[in-house]
């Protein structure tokens, strides 16, 4: 059985639908990334699967259960979000920041444990934060806000994380840092994740399973490496490109086709 996955989803804000008759399955023990041009739907349908918003129609399942059916604290032990924009309250502390993702561990006959002191040194060690734990989040640089909030989320334990453009306002090297984190994760702890980015060159470098989206549609989903040519990337995008191997890891590299100069001679002089 397929852990996540949503089943003929329209999805809306007020009288704008963004996707109608949706399905999306996300495969169990995959590092998933979806892509596609601004304003495709792309967010919405995570968000959709991490039920930040319900569907117009059809469901998101989780663990064979419409995710609404469950409760919420039942929800975060199974699935973790990072979203694209998060807010810390003034003046936390990284180690307090990250220890809110045990969270949905406590109750009233259970409260703070040394498995939950476990799990939160666990999260810091994999995010490479120890070393930051008294300082105020609101002083850290971006790069090191972002591994924080990730900290947060591998806190709570779940099989399943969902990350909202994790690597948005970050520089390249900040960038890269975050996505070789996301997969070591996968590959290390056989995590199933699930993000959305920007960059489809990140996206074909990382992803062991793409979804490329289109005006609220799939257009195309499988191994980058099986999918991704230069009519699709067009076809997505409206890009004219070339794609070649990348020499670091024979993944598909979009290589944009250069802008006509004014006044260069023609093929045909």
């Amino acid at each position: 059985m397929t852990r996540l996955l949503g089943e003929r989803l329209t999805l809306s804000y007020d009288d704008r639908t963004v996707a109608a008759d949706l399905d999306v399955t996300i495969p169990d023990g995959s590092f998933t990334v979806v892509v596609g041009p601004n304003a495709c739907g792309k967010s919405t349908m995570l968000r959709a699967l991490a039920r930040m918003i319900k569907p117009r129609e059809g469901q998101v399942l989780l663990d064979g259960h419409a995710i609404t059916s469950l409760p919420s604290k039942e929800v975060a032990r199974r699935l973790g979000l990072l979203p694209q924009s998060s807010i810390a309250p003034d003046a936390i502390t990284v180690a307090d920041l990250v220890a809110r993702g045990r969270y949905p561990h406590q109750g009233l006959l259970r409260q703070w444990s040394p498995r939950d002191e476990e799990a939160v040194s666990a999260a810091m060690a994999a995010t490479r934060v120890g070393d930051l734990a008294d300082r105020h989040v609101d002083e850290l640089s971006g790069g090191q806000r972002q591994r924080v909030w990730l900290a947060m989320a591998l806190a709570q334990e779940t099989p399943l994380l969902l990350l909202d453009e994790p690597t948005t306002f970050l520089d390249i090297t900040h960038q890269i840092e975050v996505l070789d984190l996301c997969a070591e994760l996968h590959e290390d702890q056989g995590r199933t994740l699930v993000a959305v980015l920007h960059d489809l060159n990140h996206a074909c470098r990382y992803a062991t399973h793409l979804i490329a989206m289109r005006e609220g549609a799939i257009v195309a989903e499988g191994d980058p490496r099986t999918i991704v040519d230069a009519d699709l990337v067009e076809a997505v995008f409206g890009l004219r490109c070339r794609v070649v191997d990348d020499p670091e890891t024979g993944t598909p590299l979009v290589v944009p086709a250069a802008r006509r100069r004014a006044g260069a001679a023609s093929s045909s002089s």
